[in-house]
């Protein structure tokens, strides 16, 4: 893929329904999905699952999500820099609602999966959350949908099929997503093919970051964007990171990874030339 396949800017792939709008067709792979749908006081919001399992994530504001005959109540959050938030799972092949009295704006992460789970309530008090790197590497990581790691770490909060998702919050000036790491090939017990959507949030006006995804061989992804509130980035394969926040603006980033592994496992590579540098990844 060219640089301006796997930069998406805020809108790039907006439509009547979402402002973000990526799936396996528009992406050019198999598995991932992210959509945000941005509702008014007192505005709904409706879709089908289809083949795909799926999280609501309230980014900004609270919501109602209805699941067939189940109903969650999402208390949200004030924004994804505030704190952690609750959410709710919806499986596949099923229909779902969801009603914002105040207004609001949601992540929806779907993943393609083969296992019907049932529509659950993910509490905010449950998700682990981690403090990760140090110095100028150090940042928090919000395992609200995790899996089984490298080095044998398993932080798997909420059970799913085949997604994985997590948030990250780097402050003004750090980088995170580091070392650069991959998992673009299937390589058991080392290494998991996964798919990865980032979508990026900047606290404070015209801040900005900056996102690294270079080639792991020959014609492979190769990237450098500067990102901004709305944006996403595609990386199908290949070396990425890091994440580098503006000093003075912290960044946050939605991290959604699906791929064709029989388990659901996250296990990366890291680069060689830059394993020693800091203590810690993503």
């Amino acid at each position: 893929m060219t640089s301006t396949d796997l930069h998406l800017p805020r809108g790039a792939t907006a439509n009547a329904q979402y402002t973000v709008d990526i799936d396996p067709k528009r992406a050019g792979w198999a598995h991932s999905s992210l959509r945000i749908v941005e509702l008014s006081p007192g505005g709904t919001h409706t879709f089908t699952t289809g083949d795909s399992e799926w999280i609501v994530l309230p980014l900004q504001g609270g919501c109602t999500v209805q699941i067939e005959e189940k109903e969650f109540q999402l208390l949200g959050r004030e924004s994804v820099f505030a704190s952690v938030s609750d959410f709710a799972y919806a499986p596949r092949e099923t229909r779902v609602q969801i009603a914002s009295g105040a207004g609001g704006r949601f992540a929806l992460a779907g993943a393609k999966c083969e296992r019907r789970l049932p529509a659950r309530y993910g509490p905010a008090p449950e998700v682990p959350v981690e403090q990760r790197g140090s110095g100028t590497c150090a940042r928090q990581v919000r395992n609200f949908a995790s899996a089984a790691r490298a080095g044998g770490a398993d932080e798997q909060g909420f059970d799913c099929d085949k997604l994985i998702a997590v948030e990250v919050i780097t402050p003004g000036g750090n980088w995170s997503s580091y070392p650069p790491h991959k998992h673009d090939e299937h390589r058991p017990g080392e290494e998991s093919e996964l798919e990865e959507i980032y979508y990026f949030e900047i606290d404070g006006p015209n801040g900005f970051g900056y996102q690294r995804v270079f080639p792991s061989r020959e014609g492979g992804s190769d990237v450098l964007a500067e990102v901004r509130s709305g944006d996403a980035v595609l990386v199908p394969d290949g070396w990425h990171g890091p994440s580098i926040a503006q000093p003075g603006h912290a960044m946050y980033y939605l991290n959604v990874m699906a791929g064709p592994g029989a388990t659901r496992e996250w296990r990366i590579c890291f680069h060689p030339d830059h394993v020693e540098s800091t203590g810690g990844y993503r």
